[in-house]
């Protein structure tokens, strides 16, 4: 059976106006107090709830803060629960997150909200354009996201990116830095979670001589050095609460204090703050200010996952080949084949790694030709410990792209180191044959590269 969002929502790029049609919905309060109340959703998200901030604002006092969403897309309608007290239920049953159709009975506390569709269909604003910056992919998620950041950009306004780990959300706020009338002036990243709660005011705000022990002389803080240009908060969901009231301060009134200071300084930044967290049920489990989140996500960027956009993992691939190979030529098509077939829950980060690693290894080669094996004319040269390190990352990603590199270089060097040996390899790892085994089919090692015996590699004692 076709729901009626099916049969009405159908995704269209209308020609000419670079935009996307998608169904238009209300939120109509069927039941419990404020009966009658109505919200509209136009090509977005809706979040019910008590706070002042809330698009369908209820009075219920079983109703959390931010209680639940509603995020119209192209394809569903999906309903997320925000960590709410007295959760979000769909015909008795309690829904975390879920695609839910028209005409959909929502229960929230005490309170009943109906999914209505409406007369009105929404256009959703598409990008022409196949990148932003250092941001790349055509889909139309990611054009989607490029057309909000092409109209933030020349601005000053404070925006709040978030997404799962690895799509990129500090690639979103070097290219909003770039594209934007400071891009002049500094780009200070920090990340919120890497600090010690008791230096992290020090590291935004600065301190004077004589501020606590240690102080030795005075220092800027991060706002500082980004006046003029843009300070990057990354991670900002880690933030300890007791510091969110001083950070708030900072944003409204633009100016700083030093730690130990008698006076205040104005300061000139544009603030872009990132999480993989889910801030606004961070709110309602107290961890997390109201007041600061709804000043962050003055603008709301969501970056997509990969699996959701699987047509973009080609391009990526290739830009990161051309990248980290210059000059390669076109990745080998049985290898971007097996690209595509991965459900990359790093996302972009993993596959970034992944084609890193497989440069580095030789596990991929220029213009299609076939992996050289080790030890033979042309061949990359044996791993070393300095030799795979990537330099040009920053240190969290290097040392992730170093541990999933470990393992295979591991493998490799001891089945060479045993003449192909598997039950040697196998005693002096520490593991079962069979283990050793299962993990170099995982790798892809093939016995060939190795020097093992074809035979030996499959056998089972």
């Amino acid at each position: 059976m076709v729901s009626d969002y099916e049969e009405d929502a159908t995704a269209k790029v209308v020609p000419g106006r670079r935009s996307l049609r998608i169904l238009s919905v209300d939120l109509v309060v069927v039941d419990g107090p404020g009966r009658g109340q109505r919200a509209s959703v136009r090509g977005g998200t809706a979040r019910i709830g008590t706070a002042e901030g809330a698009d369908l604002r209820l009075t219920d006092p079983t109703v959390s803060r931010l209680h639940c969403e509603i995020r119209v897309r192209p394809e569903a309608i999906t309903l997320r629960d925000q960590g709410s007290t007295n959760g979000t239920h769909v015909g008795g049953v309690r829904l975390r997150d879920a695609d839910v159709p028209v005409g959909t009975l929502v229960r929230a506390g005490n309170t009943v909200v109906r999914i209505e569709a409406s007369d009105q269909p929404s256009f959703v604003d598409l990008s022409p354009r196949g990148s932003f910056g250092e941001l790349v992919g055509a889909s139309v998620e990611m054009r989607r996201v490029y057309a909000i950041l092409e109209r933030v950009a020349p601005t000053d306004t404070t925006v709040l990116v978030e997404g799962e780990t690895g799509t990129g959300k500090d690639v979103v706020a070097r290219s909003l830095h770039a594209a934007s009338k400071r891009a002049a002036g500094p780009f200070v990243p920090i990340d919120c979670g890497a600090i010690p709660e008791n230096l992290i005011e020090s590291e935004l705000f600065g301190h004077v001589r004589g501020a606590f022990s240690g102080a030795v002389s005075d220092r800027r803080g991060v706002f500082e050095e980004a006046d003029g240009g843009t300070l990057f908060l990354d991670e900002i969901g880690e933030m300890p609460l007791s510091l969110q009231s001083k950070l708030l301060r900072a944003i409204e009134t633009r100016t700083i204090r030093r730690v130990g200071a008698s006076s205040s300084r104005p300061i000139d930044v544009r603030l872009v703050a990132a999480t993989n967290r889910d801030l606004a049920r961070c709110v309602n489990e107290g961890t997390f200010r109201e007041d600061l989140y709804y000043r962050l996500a003055v603008v709301d960027v969501t970056l997509p996952p990969l699996r959701v956009r699987p047509e973009d993992v080609p391009v990526l691939a290739q830009h990161f080949y051309d990248r980290l190979a210059p000059g390669a030529g076109v990745l080998p098509a049985d290898f971007a084949r097996m690209l595509a077939s991965r459900s990359w829950p790093g996302n972009v980060r993993e596959l970034r790694n992944f084609i890193e690693r497989s440069v580095s290894l030789g596990f991929v080669s220029p213009s299609g030709a076939a992996p050289v094996p080790r030890g033979a004319p042309g061949a990359p040269p044996r791993v070393d410990v300095s030799s795979p390190v990537p330099l040009h990352l920053p240190l969290k990603d290097a040392r992730q792209a170093w541990t999933a590199s470990f393992e295979e270089v591991y493998v490799r060097a001891m089945l060479r180191a045993t003449g192909g040996n598997v039950t040697r390899a196998a005693e002096l790892a520490g593991v079962s044959r069979r283990f050793l085994q299962r993990l170099a089919a995982r790798l892809g090692i093939k016995a060939a590269e190795v020097g093992v015996d074809p035979a030996e590699m499959d056998r089972e004692d």
